[in-house]
């Protein structure tokens, strides 16, 4: 029979702060809408009591200047209410920036405590060691090779590198060797037989045109 007593509960309407903003933007809205019917009203009953004071119904024209003082009352407050809608929408929006600050750093602070406990202390301090390890044992053996050698063998290293150097450098720009084969050149009594014809022929042609 409980059952009888129970009421539904109505799931209750989850309005955020984004909607009351956007609430806020439409309330001022409707004051700007509101402030130019009554500026236009004002305008309005002027225009009438200075028609009524011109055909001589004085009262007529005393009554629309008293609504017309009402409605420049209405007017200065709804500029007051318009200020603070302009506020308070302002606030929420200032509101909701900190918040979407607040919600970017709780999330990088989330991400760089994730990249924390991927990283584990024991192994930074164990390839610490080894790296240690390593660069002392190349100091051990730079000493030893530089104790075996005198100064004069070092000089010698030293001119020998610039040597190496010096020949890398030589051989990018290096040119084609030139041949070292003599070149045979025909002699004088080779003379190809077409070219003797041509020269014993060539006092005959003169003869026959003279």
């Amino acid at each position: 029979m409980g059952s009888f007593f129970t009421k539904n509960k109505t799931p209750r309407s989850r309005v955020t702060e984004q909607d009351k903003a956007v609430l806020l933007k439409h309330q001022r809205d409707l004051l700007k809408r509101y402030q130019k019917r009554i500026q236009l009203s004002l305008e309005n009953d002027r225009q009438l009591a200075k028609k009524c004071l011109a055909s001589g119904r004085k009262e007529r024209a005393k009554l629309l200047l008293r609504k017309k003082k009402f409605q420049e009352t209405l007017l200065m407050n709804t500029d007051k209410q318009l200020e603070n809608l302009e506020k308070l929408a302002t606030d929420i929006e200032y509101a909701q920036v900190e918040a979407n600050v607040v919600d970017a750093l709780k999330q990088g602070n989330e991400a760089l405590k994730k990249m924390h406990a991927m990283v584990d202390i024991n192994e930074i301090e164990r390839i610490m060691d080894e790296t240690r390890e390593g660069v002392e044992k190349q100091r051990e053996i730079d000493s030893l090779l530089s104790e075996a050698l005198s100064e004069q063998d070092e000089n010698d290293v030293l001119i020998e590198l610039d040597a190496l150097v010096a020949e890398e450098e030589a051989e990018k720009f290096k040119l084609p060797e030139v041949p070292q084969d003599e070149l045979s050149l025909p002699s004088a009594d080779e003379t190809p037989k077409e070219s003797k014809a041509a020269i014993i022929e060539k006092p005959k042609k003169i003869l026959i045109e003279a």
